[in-house]
């Protein structure tokens, strides 16, 4: 797994922001507001909060386990499978950010195909609020992270092109976490964030960087292209390292050619 995967997945969380606040700001509000006559940026409150995000996050990468190894059966037929998978990510990738940038709301034809399981799922969520303890709001969070939402579920497709079950759990896993600063915000100054996450302008900056992460991870020529002109193959440290070696190699025949030759009689 490449850092640069590990942060594509935290950015992802952190641009899908006003998309977030929209789906469970309203919840981290709640939390936030559970006692009137306590300070909502009191220890227990912030442990409350902190709490449900764990249970949150901790749900996305047993989902991303879950769909990780779907990726990797479908991945595993044939180099073709597993190219068409990772093409497939990428259109969801695009798809989410014309959804963010609420310039295409296709993706609510995902989340409405999980509303048949969250129906299930509702009554015990809710049946658990208001919650007064960090344990009570870790499982609220298990619960509340199969919220049927399309941000959630492009980035899923995303991981599990990685046709691997453990990566695709560790992706979302920064996913969540990428999401996290936002929610800690949204549940401490609720209207102030939903405001700022929420403008336009924040919502298409983020939408057009998704799209663009989208059209990067389609298989193609520019992906070769920006792998070479911003060196993330590590072109600069092998061409160091080959020369060092070049370098050593030089000595040595050096040293070689400086021994004293032996005669033989």
């Amino acid at each position: 797994m490449t850092e640069l995967s590990l942060t594509a997945a935290f950015l992802l969380g952190l641009l899908g922001a006003g998309h977030c606040v929209g789906m469970c700001g309203g919840i981290m509000a709640a939390l936030s507001l559970h006692r009137p006559d306590e300070n909502r940026w009191s220890l227990h409150n912030l442990s409350i909060i902190f709490g449900y995000n764990l249970g949150r996050i901790t749900s996305y990468a047993i989902i991303g386990l879950l769909m990780g190894l779907l990726g990797w059966f479908i991945g595993g037929f044939s180099r073709e499978t597993s190219i068409a998978l990772r093409i497939f990510a990428g259109i969801m990738l695009i798809a989410m950010g014309l959804y963010i940038g609420g310039w295409w709301m296709g993706l609510t034809r995902l989340e409405k195909m999980g509303h048949g399981i969250w129906s299930k799922i509702q009554p015990k969520a809710s049946s658990m609020l208001p919650i007064h303890n960090p344990g009570k709001a870790i499982m609220a969070g298990l619960i509340w992270g199969w919220l049927p939402c399309g941000l959630v579920y492009s980035t899923l497709v995303w991981a599990a092109a990685s046709s691997d079950a453990l990566q695709s759990a560790t992706l979302m896993f920064a996913f969540g976490v990428g999401t996290v600063p936002i929610m800690f915000a949204t549940g401490l100054l609720a209207q102030q964030m939903q405001a700022l996450f929420q403008s336009k302008v924040f919502r298409s900056g983020a939408a057009i960087l998704v799209i663009l992460f989208g059209i990067w991870t389609i298989p193609g020529p520019h992906q070769m292209w920006v792998m070479k002109t911003f060196d993330f193959g590590g072109s600069h440290q092998m061409q160091h390292g080959n020369s060092k070696t070049n370098h050593d190699a030089g000595t040595m025949q050096h040293q070689n050619d400086q021994m004293p030759m032996q005669h033989s009689n």
